[in-house]
């Protein structure tokens, strides 16, 4: 069974950083494109930052030279380094990655900022 499995959210205060994974189990496939999203209550889930198989990365706007999005293939991760957090970052991040032919969702990890 495969399974994406986000970590390394938390409670940081307006400023600091945190570094997200996304590892991928239960597969011997690679991940191909993958993204990062966020959702707050009362909200649709958005957009944060994507990356392709070639490595094209993409970013939301309110995100752009804060956070990085990268991947380490031999591990089968996808990350996500957020620099600069600020309180309106705070949401539950999720994961979500094309491998083979099938898209998944991770479960989400909750980041929380503080001012």
């Amino acid at each position: 069974q495969v399974q994406l499995v986000e970590s390394g959210g938390g409670l940081v205060q307006a400023g600091e950083s945190l570094r997200l994974s996304c590892a991928a189990s239960g597969t011997i496939f690679s991940i191909k494109n993958a993204g990062w999203y966020r959702q707050v209550p009362g909200k649709q889930r958005e957009s944060v930052a994507t990356i392709t198989n070639g490595g094209t990365t993409n970013y939301a706007d309110s995100v752009k030279g804060r956070f990085t999005i990268s991947r380490d293939s031999t591990k089968n991760t996808v990350y996500l380094q957020m620099n600069s957090l600020k309180p309106e970052d705070t949401a539950v991040y999720y994961c979500n990655a094309l491998i083979y032919v099938t898209n998944y969702w991770g479960r989400g990890t909750q980041v929380t900022v503080s001012s």
